[in-house]
């Protein structure tokens, strides 16, 4: 069927570029090295995709790797965490049951117990402030000194 569609394109490349661009969208504001230029780390998947057509490369498979990264990341990320939409893409159970966090640890000293997951806990500022829950128990922000 790829041969059909795409000639002999492999699907490589699209992959490599949907998995740089699924790992630097949670790195924003941080740089990248890419050869010896520095880069913010979003712009790394289309640093890649300009080489590849300064080598003379075809990027088509690279830009669809780059679409489906997006819409992978606005439907399982983006839309249920901010637009209060349900994850369109949910993982599949035996995954997430593979990746899941013990809630129990047995170690030599003792026994670590991960606390349940609050609705309140996390990222979000439900007061609408800009800090961070776990910030918001530290003070009344007076500077020392």
């Amino acid at each position: 069927m790829n041969r059909l569609y795409f000639g002999d394109v492999t699907f490589l490349q699209g992959l490599i570029i949907a998995m740089c661009y699924t790992t630097t969208q949670d790195q924003r504001g941080q740089k990248a090295g890419f050869f010896f230029f520095t880069v913010p780390a979003q712009a790394l998947p289309y640093c890649m995709i300009a080489m590849t057509m300064l080598m003379g490369g075809s990027p088509l498979c690279q830009i669809s790797g780059l679409l489906s990264a997006h819409l992978y990341d606005f439907l399982s990320r983006l839309w249920p965490e901010f637009g209060g939409g349900p994850n369109l893409i949910p993982a599949p159970a035996f995954l997430s049951w593979i990746v899941q966090t013990p809630r129990e640890a047995r170690r030599d000293f003792g026994t670590a117990i991960r606390p349940a997951a609050s609705a309140g806990s996390g990222r979000g500022t439900s007061t609408g402030s800009v800090l961070p829950d776990s910030w918001k128990t530290r003070g009344t922000g007076h500077r020392l000194g």
